[in-house]
């Protein structure tokens, strides 16, 4: 079981317990803050529970023994997810992502520290060679994220994207193992 500790969230495998509380943010919360935000753009549609549930268990892993996503715990208190997907499985390409669903630890440096966790934990445990992310330019705050961990903008789609009814670019940014090296290894 992947138990990783940082000085203000730890990052687990989940349980089911874990997957109750993630559908019931995903789903049933009824502010829906995290939306507002994470990919504010792509219609998702709300599924069963059981249908949640089939999805996590059928599409778990990106590589042997390490899961496509954690959850981001303060204490024992659920407050988000990581997550990976394959972009180019021949090229060693992930794109990863982040999402804190409970406000009240926004803008406290928790989100930081569980993708920088994150971003180490898959290139030390993987023969990545690159991690990207995708977000809008209106999330300021996950590209201000992506910069501190040493991401580099690679690609801005202009007006691409539609939030509330007001166009924003698409934003792909990107980190190099040899650029995790160099920024993560240095701070050991």
């Amino acid at each position: 079981m992947i138990n990783i500790v940082g000085q203000k969230i730890i990052l687990k495998e989940a349980t089911q317990q874990n997957l109750d509380e993630l559908y019931y943010w995903k789903y049933e919360e009824k502010e829906q803050e995290a939306k507002k935000w994470n990919g504010p753009y792509i219609p998702e549609l709300k599924i069963t529970k059981e249908e949640f549930l089939k999805s996590w268990e059928n599409d778990y892993e990106i590589t042997v023994n390490t899961p496509k996503t954690l959850i981001i715990f303060v204490g024992d208190k659920l407050i988000g997810t990581v997550s990976s997907y394959w972009v180019d499985k021949n090229t060693n390409w992930l794109e990863t992502g982040i999402v804190i669903y409970d406000k009240n630890y926004w803008n406290g440096g928790y989100g930081t520290e569980a993708y920088k966790l994150w971003i180490d934990f898959l290139f030390r445990t993987s023969g990545l060679h690159r991690l990207g992310m995708s977000t809008w330019s209106g999330n300021v705050r996950m590209i201000k994220v992506a910069e501190k961990l040493g991401m580099k903008e690679e690609a801005r789609i202009r007006q691409a994207r539609m939030v509330d009814g007001k166009y924003f670019d698409a934003i792909k940014m990107g980190i190099l193992r040899r650029e995790w090296e160099t920024v993560f290894l240095m701070e050991v």
